[in-house]
């Protein structure tokens, strides 16, 4: 699985500010790749904080695997899928919280 997407992130910001910043000319395009390394920089820094986050997600479904449910996880877990619908498919879960059962595609 590699090279990780924070990996990526990293190597085309530091090409653009090691590589492609030194030979710019142009203002208004430096000033545009600059803002371009900061996006990246950005993007590092919420990839860093997934990865944590699937880190947690693995050890908490180790855990649940050996018998080990921690008090709340129920409500997590399910706070956790809500989340990825409001990104994924905002009216799916939009019907879950109804109750009406949701429809394949919709």
């Amino acid at each position: 699985d590699r090279p990780t997407p924070q990996e990526l992130a990293e190597a085309v910001r530091e090409f653009l500010q090691n590589e492609i910043l030194p030979i710019l000319d142009d203002h208004r395009l430096k000033f545009r790749t600059l803002v371009a390394i900061n996006g990246l920089g950005i993007a590092e820094r919420e990839l860093a904080a997934t990865t944590e986050q699937a880190e947690a997600d693995w050890e908490l479904a180790r855990r649940i695997r050996a018998g080990d449910v921690p008090e709340g996880t129920l409500e997590l877990l399910k706070e956790q899928v809500a989340e990825k619908l409001r990104v994924s498919n905002p009216r799916y879960l939009a019907k879950y919280e109804r109750g009406a059962p949701p429809t394949p595609g919709g």
